[in-house]
């Protein structure tokens, strides 16, 4: 079968592997759809250090069931069948340390995931493994929900689980940085299921706030290379601020102002994380101390979140089928790598 397999930064091979055999606890899928983010566009050029090589990349996965193994159902109590329309979670947690038991599964201190230590979807077949199952992260696709929505569930799980820590009310100031898929899942997220008020989408690149905008309709669009961004939200506010405010970019300008335009009470996430190489930035704490700031991380997402996120795309809440914006089949699967880069497009997703 044909597999895109990563050997080192900047040498990933479409090349042919044996299809992976299904172990007695795992369960072996036919992949349909495996879209790409910009975490890939990073292992890329730069690899990662939970990856080891050489390894099948790809984590935005929703497939097929085609052998399932024989002690399954007996060990995890779940019964798959050939023919099931599954989607896989990326991150794995262990379910057993202090966070798991907790709840937080997302902050799991022994997480493992898909495409890093386990083999990913940018391939005609896959194994989920027993880790995966165990946790209940091989979830049944809803009736009417495609295999291309259906990948792009993971994404949107993680953005379910930043704004589960915003505390977001009906009607709320909402900021986004980053007028890419996730910032547009986000603005989905927060109109569908919070009831926002007023949207502000934020980028750099005015052809990609363009064609994003067009797709998700913000109440304004800021281009930040042509006017001071905290500047315009204030007008924008009658100078209070924004409620909330998420950075889904690598920028680290955008976290401080994100801090500088956030109003009295207001909730900020750090949603995308900052280059290892310079991945600190200047803020005013007194801001933070007297406008009375929350400050969130947000990491991934839990088993939960991708079941949440599969049934808000069934029930209509939060449309993704029109952010998926380009298809390529496994054989050009690199160049979804040069797609991703360069923002001309808002959701890329790779076809087996």
């Amino acid at each position: 079968m044909k597999a895109l397999r990563f050997y080192a930064p900047e040498d990933v091979r479409l090349e042919d592997v044996p299809e992976p055999e299904c172990g007695p606890r795992e369960v072996k899928i036919k992949v349909r759809n495996c879209s790409t983010c910009g975490t890939d566009v990073k292992i890329f050029h730069n690899g990662h250090q939970n990856l080891s090589p050489p390894r099948t990349i790809g984590h935005e996965i929703a497939g097929e069931v085609v052998e399932v193994g024989a002690e399954v159902e007996s060990a995890f109590g779940t019964s798959w069948a050939p023919g099931d329309r599954v989607q896989v979670i990326a991150a794995v947690p262990c379910g057993e340390c202090h966070e798991c038991r907790k709840g937080w599964m997302a902050v799991c201190e022994n997480q493992t995931s898909v495409g890093y230590q386990y083999d990913g979807g940018f391939a005609e077949y896959m194994v989920v493994p027993e880790q995966v199952l165990k946790v209940d992260g091989l979830n049944r696709i809803p009736e009417g929900v495609g295999f291309d929505e259906a990948s792009a569930a993971e994404p949107f799980a993680c953005a379910i689980n930043a704004q589960e820590l915003l505390d977001i009310e009906e009607g709320d100031t909402l900021v986004v940085f980053g007028a890419g898929p996730i910032g547009c899942m986000h603005i989905r997220i927060a109109r569908g299921v919070h009831k926002v008020g007023k949207v502000f989408l934020v980028d750099v690149n005015a052809e990609r706030l363009q064609m994003s905008a067009d797709a998700v309709q913000p109440d304004e669009v800021i281009n930040g290379a042509e006017v001071d961004v905290v500047e315009r939200v204030m007008e924008l506010t009658g100078g209070r601020g924004a409620d909330v405010v998420i950075t889904a970019t690598a920028a680290n300008v955008t976290q401080e102002q994100a801090i500088a335009m956030a109003a009295r009470n207001g909730r900020i996430s750090f949603f995308g994380g900052l280059p290892k190489t310079n991945p600190t930035i200047t803020c005013d704490s007194n801001v933070v101390h007297y406008r009375q700031l929350h400050i969130h991380g947000a990491n991934g997402s839990a088993p939960e979140h991708n079941k949440r996120a599969l049934e808000y795309i069934a029930s209509g809440q939060v449309p993704v089928k029109d952010l998926i914006t380009e298809r390529i089949p496994l054989e050009r699967a690199l160049e979804a790598f040069d797609i991703v880069k360069s923002g001309k497009a808002i959701k890329v997703t790779v076809e087996p």
